[in-house]
């Protein structure tokens, strides 16, 4: 049994196109199903973490992060009664949008996309599932439930909000998601600052002494040394996330349990009319989440190597962006179709988006073969 605020299947506000009720599994259920079935999601495998896919094997991608926070969330949604069908389902789908090479790649087909309304992968996740799937005879996309979607579309401006429809209504009348929806929110990153945290040491670009000056990370590594003297290496740093992960977890949910009980809250409508999220941590525990971010920002995203590699990503972006835009004839004819498509109705910003969508679905080493067909001349046979 879920609580009396849980997003309720049976209750959902339903699909962009009307669906018979599902066989045998719940909405969310199918929902989760369809994500897990889409390309777009097993694209994410070949996707940049923080390191390039090729770099090596045991790096996080983006298809390993989701299913990492799947796996928390989830575990957060048991513990405080919530639909864990739907949780799943949102971190699953969170990711759908992001472009080739992580953030860089992200960040710099935004800059090549100012012009033209911009680029965030929240928003491109929603448009994946929305619009640019295409396994479905009678609709385009995947047709999610508006929780599903609701949940994906984590924050959103307001310029944009006014375009979504019902979706976007919550952050213009500055209203809630559901409580699925924000504590998948706080997973992902309880996912990403710990398992970039073990990315960082393993490629050698942190250090475990660096760490050590981080007092969450401090803590919990030094009661571990205490408990297992003779642990080091691998074992002594994946013993000392996991704890790690576990005080975050813990303090997620007591923290929220209390904060709902406090709100006095008893449906999901309730849920939604409070003017703070209700999923949260504690004051403690957010002032060291700060920290240990502040750290992975300051010593590993912006570390040398890594802006190395994230400065080629983002001259791969940039200029596959700019030879499409100057001549639609180099893209794949689905995609030269759309682009015209899109023209038809919008203008250049409707082509320019119409790349945006190919480059953002874009796998790491898709983006490098094209690159390399266009600009590496040694490499073409005439």
């Amino acid at each position: 049994m879920t609580a009396s605020y849980a997003a309720q299947p049976e209750k959902t506000r339903g699909r962009r196109f009307p669906e018979a009720a599902p066989a045998y599994r719940s909405e969310f259920q199918r929902d989760r199903d369809r994500v897990i079935h889409s390309k777009a999601f097993r694209r994410l495998e070949y996707k940049t973490q923080v390191f390039v896919n090729h770099e090596g094997d045991l790096y996080r991608t983006r298809l390993t992060h989701s299913l990492e926070v799947a796996q928390i969330a989830r575990t957060v949604a048991r513990s405080m009664d919530l639909n864990e069908d739907l949780t799943e389902a949102i971190a699953l789908a969170h990711d759908l949008g992001h472009t080739p090479f992580g953030h860089a790649g992200q960040d710099e087909l935004n800059a090549c996309m100012q012009a033209y309304g911009g680029f965030e992968h929240n928003l491109q996740s929603l448009r994946v599932v929305d619009w640019l799937e295409d396994s479905y005879a009678e609709f385009a996309g995947l047709n999610l439930s508006f929780e599903t979607r609701e949940g994906i579309l984590k924050h959103c401006a307001v310029k944009n909000a006014q375009q979504l429809g019902e979706v976007g209504e919550r952050f213009l009348n500055k209203s809630q998601a559901s409580l699925e929806a924000q504590l998948t929110n706080l997973a992902d990153e309880i996912a990403y600052n710990n398992h970039d945290i073990e990315d960082g040491l393993r490629s050698g670009l942190i250090s475990l002494a660096q760490m050590q000056e981080v007092a969450v990370f401090a803590q919990q590594y030094e009661l571990v040394r205490g408990k297992y003297p003779d642990l080091e290496g691998r074992s002594l740093v994946r013993e000392t996330l996991r704890r790690l992960i576990s005080i975050m977890v813990v303090d997620l949910i007591e923290t929220s349990q209390t904060a709902i009980k406090d709100a006095g809250v008893k449906t999901l409508e309730e849920v939604r009319q409070q003017t703070q999220p209700l999923v949260q941590y504690s004051s403690t525990m957010w002032a060291a989440k700060n920290e240990l971010k502040r750290f992975l920002r300051e010593n590993l995203y912006f570390h040398p190597t890594v802006y190395r590699m994230s400065w080629r990503a983002q001259r791969v972006v940039r200029e596959l962006f700019n030879v499409y835009l100057q001549d639609e004839r180099l893209l794949p004819p689905k995609h030269q179709a759309f682009a015209k498509q899109y023209e038809e109705t919008s203008g250049e910003a409707g082509r320019a988006r119409a790349i945006a969508d190919y480059i953002a679905g874009m796998t790491d080493r898709y983006a490098l073969k094209q690159y390399s067909e266009l600009f590496d001349l040694d490499k073409v046979r005439f």
